[in-house]
């Protein structure tokens, strides 16, 4: 593979710790969480006292202060280990940054330490029944009355839904307005006429809490507005390269951790008297995917490198997004294949892989999405 220069030695000793973070607290209880559907509250708060979570967020409201980088190797390890269950980058890389950038300082002081610890869990409501990548098009409604919004509306496909202490929903401030009429609200767990739904059973990702939302007449004082009112639209759209260049990172990880273990199997495999990987389809496949890897990993790097400079477009997140993502579950695919039976059995990583890859192409925008967004800048 092609040595990586994104990043430093501080970097890498960084990388060792999480690592280490992975390989002892999380890997040893996916089993469980699978069960559980959703992981440990526990876990969270390790993962707050390792540094894991937020630490880009400055020292002032409890982070690091640290560029994306340290994120991106989070993303990375967890990847590592196949552990599809916490939602650490959705609340580190997606959430915090909302917070961060467009709440007032009473917010940011009130939430962002205790995301920093893992105190309190958050997530991100975008998503409605009938509103999947069309942003504009959602139909809850935050409704002014006196000091007050009054939310009302429903939610679906949300990640750490169930464990999420706190929400950022997206609602129609004016719903004759279009995207122009779209905020963002600060919802607490806690709010009267807020309910979580089932725990929802999916394909794969089966120890990560994904949840419908549902709010009837809620009463939020305008204080937890995020933002200025009618602006929420233009604030997802900025935040969305971070999240999209996100799942590119640990689009990446799975399918390089899924080749590691399929170069592992094939030696150890033997059929017609010798291994695996002593027949040509096979080396030829793995040099193949190896290739592939180098391909998208170099990609993802210099997206990555872009993004810590400020300079990563929305098309070029976009394309990443897409490419990483696809040649994941291609990657994926064709591990499962070298491995016949075994891979298709739950024990196996690459049989989970199998199951978590699937849904990269769908959320944070489906491939479609992505390639209609690229083609507008050509």
């Amino acid at each position: 593979m092609i040595p990586r220069s994104v990043y430093t030695e501080e970097h890498d000793m960084f990388r060792d710790a999480v690592r280490k973070f992975m390989q002892r607290e999380i890997q040893p209880n996916i089993e469980q969480w699978e069960e559980d559907g959703q992981i440990s509250r526990e876990a969270w708060l390790k993962a707050g006292e390792a540094g894991i979570l937020c630490s880009h967020i400055p020292e002032e409201y409890g982070g690091a202060g640290v560029d994306f980088r340290y994120s991106a190797i989070a993303i990375e390890e967890q990847g590592y280990v196949f552990a599809s269950g916490p939602g650490f980058s959705l609340h580190s890389d997606i959430v915090a940054p909302y917070i961060l950038h467009y709440g007032s300082e009473e917010q940011k002081k009130k939430w962002l330490p205790k995301m920093c610890t893992g105190e309190v869990i958050t997530a991100i409501a975008m998503t409605e029944p009938g509103t999947g990548s069309d942003l504009a098009g959602v139909r809850t409604s935050a409704t002014e009355d006196g000091d007050d919004y009054i939310i009302n509306g429903s939610k679906t496909f949300i990640t750490n839904g169930q464990m999420a202490d706190l929400f950022i929903v997206v609602a129609k401030t004016d719903t004759s307005a279009g995207a122009k009429g779209v905020s963002l609200f600060l919802v607490e767990a806690d709010r009267a006429g807020f309910a979580r739904g089932q725990n929802l059973k999916k394909v794969g990702m089966k120890s990560q809490d994904t949840s419908e939302l549902f709010f009837d007449n809620v009463r939020v004082p305008k204080s937890n507005l995020l933002g200025q009112k009618n602006a929420g639209f233009i604030y997802l759209m900025q935040e969305l390269a971070q999240e999209r260049l996100s799942v590119a990172i640990i689009g990446a990880a799975v399918a390089k951790a899924c080749y590691d273990e399929t170069v592992k199997y094939v030696k150890e495999r033997k059929a017609f008297g010798k291994p695996i990987a002593a027949f040509q389809n096979t080396r030829f496949k793995l040099a193949e995917i190896r290739t592939e890897l180098a391909v998208t990993q170099t990609y993802v790097d210099r997206c990555l490198e872009l993004h810590c400079e400020k300079k990563l477009s929305i098309d070029a997140a976009a394309s990443v997004k897409l490419w990483a993502t696809e040649a994941q579950c291609r990657i994926v695919d064709e591990c499962v294949q070298l491995h016949g039976g075994y891979g298709y059995m739950w024990e196996y990583p690459v049989a989970r892989a199998y199951a978590d890859s699937r849904v990269q192409r769908i959320y944070a925008g489906t491939s479609e999405i992505m390639k209609e967004i690229i083609s507008r800048t050509i």
